[in-house]
Formats: structure tokens, C-alpha cells, sequence
């Protein structure tokens, strides 16, 4: 069995070999093997362009493709028959977490009014203060997931009221489900996204949804661009009503000149949540466990069903 990994240094970090498995390095993220056949296990680029999907059809022999990525929206539907999607869910979990913590703090305690009066030597102190805080606030969680669960680990030290929200309600261990929104959106201080990007997520944060959040609100998304709807976000970001930290937007990246580059409000990052130096030996370390689940004939994890 051949397996085909991205990068050069990745057999390092893949742990044992299993015996029979060949390891090859892709020659690019858009590039076939010389000769395709063989190759059952597959390991596309990190964040890879949607066109790379198509190569999966030219690989006769392929069963699995395991991602980097814990979203999975660009291939699923999307693979041959018979070909076993896997995510890469577990692996993002403290980045993006600490991605989400830094965010909110950054956004209630001014940090970006400091970045940008700081080039002009400004001591900006009467501006800013005093400061909003988290301490106290209560955070809505859409998306209870183990990035949700990370994330809920990160902020109770902070002495905030968590909620959560999944796609159905777990009432057992205190999760609503996503239909439930309307009704706990007016209490939320902060609106954190962490759901996948599938047809039932597409703009779930739309006019409606925003118009319930409580004046002076902050929505967080770490989740993906097209899970809000941007010309309702930036409708509502003008009013000043609503403040937003983002690390994914619709469209991505966002082109220069797009209004929610000029907003105060807005915090962007470009979708560097999971992108840290942990992440591929984490990655690696997933995709060698499940190369050898895959030749000793054992079930695999993460299978994306659904989306995600």
C-alpha cells in the first residue's frame, strides 16, 4: 500500500510505519504521484485550494483521505465512492480556543485602539478607559463540539456564564439546540461561532439572528466565513450597535477595499486559528494512527458524515 503525505518532514512526525506501507512525499499540492496506482491513504495540504479535490478521482485505488483541516466542507460530497473522508477534529482544539480567548480580550480591553494609536505615539488612556472586562459576562457558545469543550476549559477561570448550543439539544449535559437561539440571544454579552460550515449553518447568523443580540454585544467567529451572512453583519457593525472579532470571513481572503476592513469595531485576523507551530506534529501524529488503524484492517476516526 503506497500513502501520500505533503510534507517533507511529515514521516517524522507519523510515528511507527506499518510493514507493506510505502511513504511518498506529494510533489505539490496540486500534483499526482508518477503513478497513481496504489496509493490507498492520503494526506492533502493544509487549508488546500477546492480544486484539489479533483485529484482524488485520478487515484484508482484510493480508501482514505485524511485531512489537517477539523473542517471539512470543501470535500465532503465530494470523493468517490467507496473513498472514507476523515477530519482532523482534536487537533485544532487548544489553538483555536486560545484563538477565541485572545480575541475577546483584545476586543473588550481596546487592544486594537492601543495597536493603532501606538505608530503615532499616543498615549491613549482617556480614549479607552474604562475598558469593558470579561470577568462576569455571559458567553453563548454556538457549536459544543471539542473545540467547545476546549474552549469552555479556557474561560471558566475567567468567571463567566457559559451556555452552549449544538445542532441538537443535549439536555442531559445542559446544551441547547441551535432552534433555541432566538430565545438565548438576548442574554449573551458575547456570541462565540464554532459550527461547521455545512447547508444548515450557511448564514445561520443572518438579520434576524443579529437584530436579537443585546446592544453592545460582541460575536466572535472562529468558525467559517459563510456561517454569517456579511451584508447583514456589516449593516449592523455600522450602526455601532454590535462590535465583532473575526478570523474567518465571506469572501476569503478579504479583498481590499471591502467595508469591514474600515470598521472600528472589527477585529480581523486572517484564519490563523489553527495555524501554529504545534499544529503538524499534532496533525501528523493523527494521520500515523490512522495509517496504522487503516492497515491493520481497524476502524477509523473522525469519519466526516453529514458535513462534518
Amino acid at each position: 500500500m503506497r500513502a501520500w503525505i505533503p510534507h517533507e518532514h511529515g514521516p517524522s512526525m507519523l510515528g511507527e510505519i506499518p510493514d507493506g506501507v510505502r511513504l511518498e512525499i506529494a510533489p505539490g499540492p496540486d500534483q499526482l504521484p508518477p503513478d497513481p496506482s496504489g496509493v490507498r491513504f492520503w494526506v492533502p495540504p493544509f487549508l488546500a485550494p477546492a480544486e484539489v479535490v479533483g485529484l482524488a478521482a485520478a487515484l484508482p485505488d484510493l480508501r482514505v483521505v485524511q485531512l489537517l483541516t477539523a473542517g471539512a466542507e470543501v470535500w465532503a460530497g465530494r470523493l468517490p465512492d467507496g473513498v472514507l473522508l476523515c477530519d482532523a477534529r482534536g487537533v485544532h482544539d487548544s489553538s483555536t480556543a486560545e484563538w477565541v480567548v485572545a480575541a475577546i480580550l483584545a476586543q473588550l480591553r481596546a487592544f486594537p485602539l492601543f495597536a493603532r494609536a501606538q505608530p503615532d505615539h499616543r498615549w491613549a488612556y482617556a480614549e479607552a478607559t474604562p475598558t469593558d472586562e470579561l470577568a462576569g459576562k455571559r458567553v453563548l457558545l454556538v457549536g459544543a463540539g471539542s473545540v467547545g469543550a476546549a474552549l469552555v476549559a479556557r474561560l471558566v477561570p475567567f468567571e463567566v456564564e457559559l451556555t452552549l448550543v449544538a445542532r441538537t439539544a443535549r439536555p442531559d449535559e445542559g446544551v441547547y439546540g441551535v432552534a433555541e437561539l432566538p430565545s438565548l440571544l438576548p442574554d449573551a454579552d458575547i456570541v462565540v461561532l464554532l459550527v461547521p460550515l455545512t447547508d444548515l449553518t450557511r448564514k445561520l447568523v443572518d438579520a434576524r439572528i443579529l437584530a436579537l443580540m443585546r446592544d453592545g454585544a460582541l460575536l466572535v467567529n472562529a468558525a467559517r466565513g459563510p456561517v454569517v451572512d456579511t451584508d447583514a453583519l456589516v449593516a449592523e457593525l455600522k450602526t455601532g450597535r454590535l462590535s465583532a472579532a473575526l478570523d474567518v470571513t465571506d469572501p476569503e481572503p478579504l479583498p481590499a477595499g471591502h467595508p469591514l476592513w474600515d470598521l472600528p469595531n472589527v477585529l480581523i485576523t486572517p484564519h490563523v486559528g489553527g495555524s501554529v507551530r504545534g499544529l503538524l506534529p499534532r496533525a501528523y501524529r493523527l494521520a500515523g494512527e490512522q495509517l496504522r488503524r487503516l492497515a491493520a484492517g481497524e476502524p477509523l476516526v473522525n469519519e466526516v458524515i453529514d458535513g462534518y
